[in-house]
């Protein structure tokens, strides 16, 4: 199949007038001098891709035993090592990070867990391809600050390992299109590690929807409505070289596939439908300038982030599918409000919505009661968290999400199955942002999302939650834990 890779900005010239329709290619070009996306977005529309594989569907052969090297020991990483310990046929094969005393706390952990130590990498910025060229290694986990995650991962890919890549898996359109050609080409699998589509109540309506209870789904909506400014991204201990407030000068929807994911599942896009243009709209900032500026008279460290523009407090993003349906989109971290995925989806016989909480479902104009709601998640509680929801909580991440996306990963693999969050999700879910960011900067335009399948989207079939396939890879104890279980 063959599409014009790169070329999503549509364009429609008035004749006699020279004026275009909102996002095309020549307003992108005519609005390109103040706007530095544009160049990237531009270019990013001159070459043609065709898919050399389709890796929606694909298992790659069994793997008994499935090495680990982590690169990025820092926020996630530690909590990633802890749980893969927990998984049948996991070796943690290797540790990276350019501090080694990161390195060395992590290599103390396996000891306590009666576990051998792991080739170490660190040291430098550069250590991690080492790590990626060690031929004892099966799969690459990445929990690195952004601007590294699509670098690792092509390089990973190219080095024959597996990709599991913290969110989001790329910045750029260009990236996104770096991961798929990539994936496509060594047939090594780039999962994004897009924990939420494992939490319970993101599962159960997956199922849900799956058998049909909400009808034909109609709209969802997702979030990440979170308020990051004082416990992380102003914290000089937070995030390394603060580069999650660097990040921050980006005015769009920076990172929005934990309430994307989800949705995009039950509504099957890039297996029966596809995402095709997208809007977006950021109100000023109304925070972070002020509260810099003010921490900058206190603090001389605060004085190079001082005096710069932050994106605005909220972004709101709407996106159309092929098949009609709507999907909006926010993301703040900079407002005092409370935590919000949203998560709510809408069909044509019931609907579901995560918060505020308590979670809740609706058959008609009424929500369930909370002895309906109970029957309906005994129904329809899916497979995957009946066969490891329980030990899941108990081992935890995030309430017990991260371990069932962890292990979820390790018994694809070890079954050769596909992936559930194969490459095509990870660049989709992830170009959000630079389009949002070119949305946002011409007073809200239009804009085409690419279609990473190819048209593929049309035969790819969706991931079953209820374990048809696999399933089998046991959740173990270990020696230094509180969780001393084999199932």
């Amino acid at each position: 199949m063959k599409t014009n890779r790169r070329n999503f900005l549509r364009t429609a010239v008035v004749a006699g007038a020279g004026a275009v329709t909102a996002g095309s290619a020549a307003s992108c070009s005519r609005r390109e001098t103040s706007n530095e996306l544009m160049p990237e977005i531009r270019m990013a529309a001159m070459a043609a891709h065709s898919q050399k594989f389709n890796m929606s569907g694909y298992g790659a052969p069994p793997l008994d035993k499935v090495r680990i090297g982590f690169i990025g020991l820092g926020m996630r990483g530690p909590g990633a090592v802890e749980r893969m310990a927990h998984i049948e046929g996991v070796e943690i094969a290797a540790l990276c990070d350019k501090y080694s005393e990161r390195v060395e706390k992590m290599q103390s952990m396996l000891t306590k867990f009666g576990l051998p130590q792991a080739k170490a990498f660190s040291g430098t910025e550069e250590a991690w391809k080492g790590l990626c060229d060690d031929k004892d290694i099966d799969l690459v986990y990445i929990c690195t600050p952004w601007a590294w995650h699509t670098p690792m991962a092509v390089y990973a890919m190219e080095s024959g390992k597996h990709v599991a890549v913290e969110v989001p898996a790329a910045k750029s359109v260009d990236e996104c299109w770096q991961l798929v050609e990539t994936s496509e080409r060594t047939k090594m699998h780039c999962m994004q590690l897009e924990n939420c589509c494992y939490d319970f109540f993101e599962l159960l309506t997956l199922n849900m929807a799956r058998q049909g209870l909400f009808g034909e789904i109609v709209h969802g909506e997702g979030a990440y409505i979170h308020d990051l400014r004082w416990d992380f991204t102003y914290d000089k201990n937070g995030y390394a070289d603060m580069w999650r407030l660097k990040e921050n000068v980006r005015n769009g929807n920076l990172y929005p596939t934990h309430g994307l994911g989800p949705v995009c599942q039950v509504m099957n896009i890039n297996r029966g439908d596809r995402m095709e243009y997208l809007t977006s709209m950021s109100t000023n900032d109304f925070a972070m300038a002020l509260e810099l500026s003010q921490l900058a008279k206190e603090d001389p460290f605060y004085v190079p982030f001082a005096d710069k523009k932050y994106r605005g407090n909220m972004n709101t993003t709407l996106v159309r599918t092929a098949f009609g349906r709507t999907i909006m989109i926010q993301h703040d971290v900079s407002s005092p409000r409370p935590y919000s995925r949203i998560h709510l989806i809408s069909g044509t016989k019931g609907a579901a919505s995560k918060w505020p909480s308590p979670a809740r479902v609706a058959l008609g104009h009424s929500w369930l009661k909370p002895e309906e709601l109970a029957a309906l998640e005994t129904q329809y509680t899916p497979g995957i968290v009946k066969r490891v929801g329980e030990m899941a909580k108990e081992i935890g991440g995030h309430g017990g999400m991260d371990f069932i996306m962890d292990w979820r990963l390790i018994d694809c693999l070890r079954n050769g199955l596909p992936v559930d969050q194969d490459v095509y999700d990870a660049a989709l879910w992830s170009v959000i942002a630079p389009l949002t960011e070119w949305s946002v900067a011409n007073r809200s335009s239009s804009i085409d999302i690419p279609d990473f399948t190819c048209g593929s989207w049309e035969l790819n079939k969706p991931f079953d939650p209820n374990l048809l396939q696999g399933g089998n890879t046991k959740v173990l104890g270990i020696q230094g834990s509180s969780n001393q279980f084999e199932v």
